[in-house]
């Protein structure tokens, strides 16, 4: 036996790589979840410290990298098993930490995604990698769900107050959404589709960080009337990073490098970019100038529609649906939330409601309509179709219906008693002096730190309250917060 034999023998037989391993799969995923990963660190840290004003520069960043860190510690002592573990209510999973070498390094699954078949027998489809893969990528989706929440209380919540709540909204709504929608809960044995997070993720944050916006309070006026982007360029790295991580964020959902993998990617980016033009074009039409903020916020609005969808619709529908996706947002955040009083009330600084809860809804309904019977073939236990190819799919489209309502109540629910609960121990709201002075107040540090011809920061003679503006040309819309919402991705 030669050398190279030897060496084929040995690796075959090694303990690190049994029989059931399947290295191209756990390749992908470990590269996926890196992707997702990606997305929030650094992606949004990047976005959301340039799409603010200066003086919440650190403060911004600061919120989305705690968030990333607090969601893992948590994740893997308690959370993981919760939305993905054995069942404890048919909502939610019973905690318990994901820790152990054992459980790690067995092969990944998913107890409760069991579908029967006959009345002994169950089918179920285990992912040929080991368990630590499959909860490093789940963790990956509820870090940037936490971190988009954040983008609707930016430059007025309570540091101590958000570090409180990121653990408590994780622990007692986000797992709910996720058991019952992926690990096996009561709506994923109904039949509902979520391919990978439109409701969970996208639709839990925008309503989520709309509920909490409401409960923390407005910013400070002259913020809320003036509230521009401190470096667009860099706004755009940011939003850079988000799209192309995207590719492992709805590639990764089959949890195989697989037919249905390469489906999603494709129908990810091409509902993406047609969001972007068509968001764009209503910005041309209606304002008279192209904006690179509203091609971001086209772009995102993208990329959530085709979420729910984005292996199981063809590729002329996910055209469609960034059509849809690039339009009806637009409306909600350009027209509706003008007219609308309650709206107008709350505060939500980057407009996640539009861009998350409301393209989220309509990628979950669309999906309803437009799931391609073969596609879902591929990936889904059960048959299922969409309203659009007749047979029961207009039954399909009702229980999307259905789910988003669940999620949509458990969310407001879930929030408003986190926060109320915070609001006992730790003001949720920054006091005023502090959301005058911004950054040094709140963390004694400044994102740029020096002004003028080194100047310190003086709010009396910096700050955009305090000094005049000359409207040399008709302002953006997404700048002006009095021509609708300030900012939104």
């Amino acid at each position: 036996m030669d050398a190279g034999q030897v060496a084929y023998t040995t690796h075959e037989i090694s303990p690190a790589v049994p029989p059931w391993l399947n290295k191209g799969d756990n390749a992908w995923q470990m590269t996926a979840s890196t992707l997702v990963a990606i997305q929030s660190m650094p992606g949004l840290v990047i976005l959301y410290a340039s799409i603010v004003k200066k003086k919440w520069a650190v403060n911004s960043a600061f919120m989305a990298l705690y968030a990333f860190a607090a969601v893992l510690i948590c994740w893997v002592l308690l959370c993981y098993r919760m939305a993905f573990g054995d069942e404890l209510l048919p909502f939610w999973g019973k905690g318990a930490p994901a820790l152990g070498q054992k459980y790690l390094v067995d092969r990944a699954k998913v107890p409760e995604s069991r579908h029967r078949v006959t009345k002994d027998a169950y089918e179920t489809t285990e992912p040929f990698y080991p368990m630590a893969t499959l909860v490093y990528f789940q963790f990956t989706f509820a870090a940037i769900t936490l971190i988009l929440l954040a983008g609707s209380v930016l430059g007025r919540m309570n540091i101590k107050a958000w570090m409180a709540f990121v653990p408590l909204w994780l622990i007692f709504s986000y797992t709910v959404g996720a058991f019952s929608l992926w690990g096996g809960g009561f709506l994923y044995h109904w039949g509902v589709i979520d391919y990978s997070g439109g409701y969970v993720i996208h639709l839990s944050s925008g309503i989520a960080g709309l509920t909490a916006a409401y409960w923390v309070g407005p910013r400070l006026r002259s913020d809320r009337e003036r509230f521009p982007p401190n470096n667009v360029l860099l706004m755009l790295a940011g939003a850079g990073l988000l799209w192309m991580g995207w590719s492992g964020f709805n590639g990764g959902a089959p949890y195989a490098a697989n037919i249905d993998s390469s489906i999603a990617v494709l129908n990810t980016n091409v509902c993406a970019a047609t969001s972007l033009l068509v968001w764009t074009s209503l910005d041309v039409v209606f304002f008279g100038k192209p904006s690179v903020i509203g091609a971001v916020q086209g772009m995102m609005t993208g990329l959530v529609c085709i979420t729910p969808g984005a292996g199981l619709v063809q590729s002329w529908a996910a055209i469609v649906m960034g059509m849809l996706s690039g339009s009806i947002p637009w409306v909600s955040m350009m027209i509706l939330h003008k007219k609308c009083s309650w709206l107008q009330k709350i505060d939500d600084t980057l407009g996640v409601f539009h861009t998350h809860a409301v393209a989220g809804l309509l990628g979950g309904l669309l999906t309803g309509l437009l799931a391609e019977p073969d596609l879902c073939k591929l990936i889904l236990p059960i048959n299922t179709r969409g309203a659009f190819y007749g047979g029961n799919g207009g039954i399909q489209f009702v229980k999307q219906i259905v789910a988003a309502l669940f999620v949509i109540a458990w969310n407001v629910a879930s929030t408003t008693i986190i926060l109320l609960v915070i609001r006992l121990f730790i003001p949720l709201r920054m006091p005023d002096d502090q959301l005058e002075i911004g950054d040094d107040a709140v963390h004694g540090e400044e994102a740029y730190a020096l002004w003028g011809d080194g100047e310190k920061y003086d709010p009396t003679k910096h700050g955009w309250h305090a000094s005049s503006y000359s409207e040399v040309t008709a302002p953006s819309p997404y700048v002006n917060g009095a021509r609708g919402v300030t900012i939104s991705l």
